[in-house]
């Protein structure tokens, strides 16, 4: 009998460090930050960075609200054409990918493990802390241009906050789009559009 519990406890030990995690992250801090024009002076695009340090919940949780947060009722920090909200976040980590839930302010584990690589053929991209994913639902938005556009918003949202608190961060276009859809475990209606890169500049 002791012998079959070990062997079930083999089983199920494992199987629960599968399953997939929902990280709750703190309340995103809608006060303060730097003037406007002094952010626009500071916006640059970084491709070097300190691979000693991540970023915190709180700071992620800034971050993603300022992309693409809900800041009125249906209503998001940066535009999209006819309000189609078509643009999904994903976060790829050294730990896992994940799914931004804006309306419950959540990260949803897509895949266990570091799949950075994937997320761009630049060397910076397999040490940054932080990658994001925007990626189209075709179902809410066929017209692609319009896609690329409200994709465009989010990414300078990001811009803007990163320069006011001193992150560094650029947007890319060059990555394997099939294999980082297979990552991601996206659809046939779902479309890659671009990536961005985020982590502390290097001194």
């Amino acid at each position: 009998m002791k012998r079959y519990t070990l062997f079930l406890a083999g089983l199920i030990i494992p199987a629960i460090s599968t399953f997939a995690q929902t990280i709750k992250l703190p309340e995103p801090q809608k006060t303060g930050g730097k003037p406007l024009m002094e952010v626009l002076s500071q916006r640059q695009s970084t491709r070097d960075f300190d691979t000693s340090r991540t970023l915190s919940d709180q700071t992620l949780s800034n971050l993603l609200w300022a992309g693409f947060g809900y800041n009125r009722e249906g209503k998001r920090t940066a535009p999209s054409a006819m309000n189609r909200q078509e643009i999904a976040i994903y976060i790829i980590t050294s730990q896992s990918t994940f799914i931004y839930d804006a309306s419950l302010n959540e990260l949803k584990e897509i895949t266990k493990g570091d799949y950075r690589k994937a997320a761009g053929s630049q060397d910076f991209v397999y040490t940054a802390p932080v990658n994001l994913v925007f990626v189209c639902d075709k179902t809410k938005m066929p017209n692609i241009q319009m896609a690329y556009a409200d994709c465009g918003f989010i990414a300078q949202n990001i811009y803007l906050y990163s320069a006011s608190e001193c992150l560094g961060t650029v947007v890319r276009g060059s990555f394997d789009k099939n294999e980082l859809s297979r990552i991601l475990k996206l659809n046939e209606n779902q479309e890659i559009l671009l990536c961005q890169t985020i982590g502390y500049p290097k001194k």
